[in-house]
């Protein structure tokens, strides 16, 4: 008698063999980014509703106000990102010059009396028919588009440190002087964190670095030098714990950051179950979301954000890996830094690794200039995902198949006949 073939034998290998080429597959960069973009986009309007409705009952408000500003703000972005991803490369190139200066000129407007707004000691704000929006947030992408337009140009002459830094670092220098004039020392952070990565990528000899790693040191203690940021990173530095006397100053919004991350546990206390965001936690739908993100849904909520934004930067980078199309590459690697920066910071900050800067989260804090910028740069991105080689071939026939399915189901009135 002989023994059976095992009845599953050779699915674990086929199933991997699967698993590999939908991974090789030239949609997978497009799905990742698209995918990981939306999932974030409605995470950020459900946690917008949750953990800003009980301060919009305080303030005499409705408490879907923050929620349906946000959620205008997305019905904003979302058609630009789909406008964006239809947009050629080519057209994108001759866009940089346009966009840098009319960043430049936004961001000027925060100096103007009566449409500047400064907020927690900070001017980078302005009203424009009832509306408020951060002109730097328009800089950091005008800045990737710009950048990566003059870098591929810039390319043969890449291994002279001159050329590899002119025009690109005194435009960037002309954005982060503006920025620095309204104190923000977090945004001004990642315009060098962009500035830095468009020109590794873009291969600018690595001595520059060693240079400019210096003078960022001494940039940063400069900008760090005024009494508020003085005071955040002292605390940050001696601990926010019951012993400081700072504890219910500079400390009070790190600590209730914290409790309401540690209150959530495993599994959380419920959506909209918080109980930082009864007046205790300040900026809870913004800066701080993702402690309501912890308090609320738990460990693994905050987990599933983390593993959303680690997708998208999977996916970012598997663009900048696969494309031969250098200002792909370059353009494709600033939004990687710029979500990469943003991330780091703000989650750095709720759980106390970073001193506390402002910084949002991707996709998922309030905020409407922020939300439609990000969303454009990733519609940016994904238009380049779907001209990557093989791409648009395996879209075409996947919509192919799609109408074959639905042209043999039957309609409405032969089914009804049958």
């Amino acid at each position: 008698m002989t023994v059976a073939d095992p009845p599953f034998e050779g699915v674990g290998p086929r199933s991997l063999h699967r698993v590999t080429a939908r991974l090789n597959s030239p949609l997978t960069s497009y799905y990742l980014v698209f995918g990981a973009t939306v999932a974030l986009t409605c995470i950020g309007l459900v946690m917008v509703l949750s953990s800003s409705s009980v301060e919009s009952i305080a303030s005499g408000s409705s408490p879907f106000t923050e929620f349906w500003r946000q959620a205008m703000f997305a019905a904003i972005g979302v058609p630009a990102m789909f406008v964006a991803m239809r947009v050629p490369v080519r057209m994108w190139q001759v866009l940089g010059w346009p966009l840098l200066l009319a960043s430049f000129l936004l961001q000027m407007l925060t100096f103007v009396p009566g449409i500047g707004i400064g907020t927690n000691g900070n001017r980078g704000w302005i009203m424009i028919a009832g509306f408020t929006l951060q002109p730097a947030e328009v800089g950091k992408f005008a800045l990737i588009v710009w950048g990566a337009t003059v870098l591929v140009r810039k390319r043969p002459l890449m291994d002279q440190p001159l050329h590899a830094l002119i025009p690109l670092v005194p435009g960037a220098g002309v954005l982060l002087m503006l920025i620095l004039g309204g104190k923000d020392l977090g945004t001004a952070m990642v315009v060098m964190a962009i500035m830095a990565g468009l020109l590794f990528v873009a291969g600018a000899p690595m001595r520059i670095f060693a240079f400019a790693s210096v003078g960022l040191l001494l940039g940063i203690v400069v900008m760090a030098s005024t009494e508020n940021r003085r005071a955040r990173i002292g605390t940050w530095l001696e601990g926010c714990s019951a012993s400081n006397p700072n504890v219910l100053d500079s400390c009070f919004q790190s600590v209730h950051g914290q409790w309401a991350m540690a209150s959530g546990g495993w599994w959380g206390v419920g959506l909209g179950a918080s109980r930082e965001k009864w007046g205790l936690l300040p900026e809870a739908h913004n800066d701080f979301i993702f402690a309501i993100v912890g308090e609320e849904l738990g460990l693994v909520g905050t987990l599933l954000v983390i593993g959303l934004l680690m997708t998208l930067c999977l996916g970012l980078a598997r663009i900048v890996l696969r494309t031969d199309d250098l200002f792909v590459k370059i353009a494709t690697s600033g939004v990687l830094i710029w979500v990469v920066t943003h991330s780091v910071i703000n989650i750095g900050g709720v759980v106390g690794l970073l001193p506390i800067v402002g910084m949002p989260l991707p996709l998922v804090s309030s905020g409407g200039t922020a939300l439609i910028t990000m969303l454009a740069a990733l519609g940016m991105v994904l238009g380049f995902a779907r001209r990557e080689s093989g791409a648009a071939e395996a879209l075409a026939a996947r919509a192919g198949l799609v109408q074959r399915s639905l042209a043999v189901l039957p309609v409405r009135g032969e089914a009804r006949n049958r």
